[in-house]
């Protein structure tokens, strides 16, 4: 079978189910094909290309996307992924699920050879004549067994190409943890360096109302303004005050968030988190690649993958069990009278056994077991289909959510800069005496509801390109 180009759909005679197994394989061998509908006649091909990629490049991701957290320049969020790769226990528990799987596909694997035990033995009796007295003796004997069954219709193969399968399914496992593991720890970093931009605004806030509100008493006391002047001033200065402990507060339990992601104890990395370079700045020059790259790339989509070839290898087993099956057995004996001569040609007995079993009437068990496991890997296809789908939907949401705050942040740079020279005015014509206090109130507000709206669009800018680092599959390599 040859994969056809994204935009076009396989056709084969083959039954829907196989035929999507079909094109999974091709998927996970790298291709760039359409996905087969389980339902007869209908087919999902995939798009040629994004349709929000807008000015990304469309060259291969994988050299960008691997360790996509160095692109943001910011050296503690890189230290803190990679300590959080080697120490999370979460990534510690997918490796162990690895061995795991590992261990029963070589279990199951050596079922495919021959099985052999031995025993050893020995028998003291005694006897008792009215003639002779008693007589004792010892009798010594060891034996070989070895059995085999020949897999004649790939039961046993299936089976251990079904746990091969899940072998791979535990290691893109381990990769789907690496992946999401490095985005929630720069989506939590980017939280905290915005809680901390936001604090620092917030502070200046604090002092140029603190220098207004003490203008504000001295005008009071000149008597070129009541006292309503004065406590608007205040007012306004301990409303701003009071949202730095909540701020403060989120802060502190974001760091021991990330401590918690990247394996720690509370607090242990506050000093390393102490030196950070404000919202980490995404590259501009990304390389999406198309569809088909991201469908290779991105883990969850090759665990579905793997998934749906365990579940038709199981089904495949199931179907075997109709077949005939030809056990061997074999054993060879030893039996002496003395240990000295239980090696002995003459005491050696040895025995062949050739046996083919095939079921008859099982009152329709294997029937319902085939058809088990056949719903079952058609439940595998559809969750296959949903991955795909999932996986095509995030970033093309993730596009989106790039290129809408780029220009919701240039239009708020705007914004920003012209309240800021606002501000600026409606102070120095308040020191002369040319307006009143409510306009200056009204100048700080806007400012700090500006550059605290500044902050969050930069913040979810950056946090549109991590989501879209993991959306085309980035974190693993």
């Amino acid at each position: 079978m040859k994969p056809a180009s994204p935009a076009s759909s396989f056709k084969s005679d083959m039954p829907p189910a196989r035929f999507l197994t079909s094109s999974i394989l091709v998927s996970l061998a790298m291709a760039a094909c359409s996905l087969s509908s389980p339902r007869p006649g209908g087919t999902h091909a995939l798009p040629a290309a994004w349709k929000n990629a807008g000015s990304f490049p469309t060259a291969s991701p994988s050299r960008d996307i691997s360790r996509w957290w160095d692109r943001f320049n910011d050296p503690t969020l890189s230290r803190l992924i990679r300590t959080a790769l080697d120490a999370n226990p979460d990534i510690a528990s997918a490796s162990a699920r690895i061995r795991e799987s590992r261990a029963r596909r070589n279990a199951e694997a050596a079922s495919l050879f021959p099985q052999l035990t031995g025993s050893a033995s020995s028998n003291s009796r005694s006897t008792h004549n009215n003639l002779t007295g008693t007589q004792s003796g010892t009798s010594y004997s060891a034996g070989l067994d070895a059995s085999w069954e020949a897999d004649l219709f790939g039961k046993r193969r299936n089976i251990v190409e079904a746990a091969s399968a899940n072998v791979g399914a535990a290691e893109e496992n381990l990769h789907s943890v690496q992946a999401a593991l490095s985005s929630e720890i720069a989506i939590t970093y980017s939280t905290l360096r915005a809680t901390e931009a936001r604090l620092n605004v917030l502070r200046l806030n604090v002092k140029t109302r603190e220098q207004t509100s003490q203008l504000a008493g001295w005008r009071q006391q000149a008597g070129e303004a009541d006292s309503l002047e004065s406590n608007q001033a205040l007012s306004s200065l301990e409303q701003a005050r009071a949202a730095i402990p909540a701020l403060e507060q989120t802060a502190s339990q974001t760091r021991n968030r990330l401590a918690l992601l990247a394996g720690r104890n509370p607090g242990s990395l506050d000093t390393a988190l102490s030196g950070g370079k404000g919202i980490p700045d995404p590259a501009r020059s990304l390389a999406i690649g198309i569809p088909a790259d991201t469908l290779r790339q991105r883990p969850d989509v090759r665990i579905a993958g793997y998934q749906v070839l365990a579940a038709a290898a199981n089904t495949r087993a199931a179907d075997a069990a109709r077949y005939p099956s030809l056990n061997l057995s074999g054993s060879i004996g030893l039996t002496a009278l003395s240990a000295g001569k239980i090696f002995n040609p003459e005491t050696t007995a040895a025995n062949l056994i050739a046996g083919i079993t095939s079921p008859i009437f099982d009152a329709g068990r294997i029937r319902s077991n085939i058809q088990a496991l056949t719903a079952a890997e058609e439940q595998s296809i559809q969750v296959y289909r949903s991955t795909v789908l999932t996986a095509l939907s995030e970033t093309e949401d993730a596009l989106i959510a790039c290129r809408r705050t780029a220009e919701r942040l240039a239009t708020l740079e705007k914004a920003t800069v012209a309240a800021r020279e606002a501000n600026n005015l409606a102070q120095q014509r308040y020191q002369a005496g040319e307006i009143d206090f409510l306009a200056v109130l009204d100048a700080q507000r806007t400012l700090l509801n500006l550059e605290d709206s500044l902050i969050g669009t930069r913040t979810d800018r950056t946090i549109a390109y991590i989501q879209l680092y993991k959306a085309l599959g980035g974190g693993w390599s």
